[in-house]
């Protein structure tokens, strides 16, 4: 399978907890002012890679303890970050996901009608991430101060204890 992206660092420590391996897929619908990746909007950009050569450098021997997916909207290839997701639990990292989505949009599938993401694929992914950092970027919220987040309207969303108590539980930074 294929994802478009438009970088890769392989050792990030400021895209989540630890030390991460983080992907920065190509595409987003959202256009915030002042966002931090605009090279990242158009969807004909960034490069094409298949997610097999994405899993064997996951593989190697390294000090990453987690896999984030930014953007651009992460959501928008649904299908190609559910199978990275897949791989990085099975080589026990944890998955963070940003979006410009709420998490109560993802569960709605009348607000969630878009042609950029398929909604019946969402609960299928959301059951491999750890956390999800959800919420557009708004400029005039813009706080420094946040960690892993860039405005105020953010938040750090623990999915697993989110979708076990079926209401939305902030992940506590340790």
């Amino acid at each position: 399978m294929k994802i478009r992206i438009a970088d890769i660092i392989e050792e990030s420590f400021v895209d989540g907890e630890g030390i991460r391996f983080t992907i920065f897929v190509q595409g987003c619908p959202h256009h915030c002012k002042g966002c931090h990746n605009p090279t990242t909007h158009d969807f004909n950009s960034g490069k094409l890679i298949d997610t097999a050569d994405i899993a064997e450098m996951l593989k190697k021997p390294s000090l990453i303890n987690g896999i984030t997916f930014s953007g651009g909207e992460p959501l928008c290839q649904i299908n190609a970050i559910t199978e990275l997701a897949k791989i990085a639990k099975s080589l026990h990292l944890n998955v963070w996901c940003y979006t410009g989505y709420t998490y109560e949009v993802l569960f709605n599938e009348s607000a969630c009608k878009t042609k950029y993401f398929d909604f019946n694929l969402m609960n299928n992914f959301l059951q491999y991430v750890d956390v999800l950092v959800d919420g557009l970027f708004i400029e005039s919220q813009r706080d420094l101060t946040m960690s892993f987040c860039g405005s105020r309207n953010q938040r750090l969303i623990d999915v697993q204890k989110s979708l076990s108590m079926k209401k939305i539980v902030i992940y506590q930074i340790a």
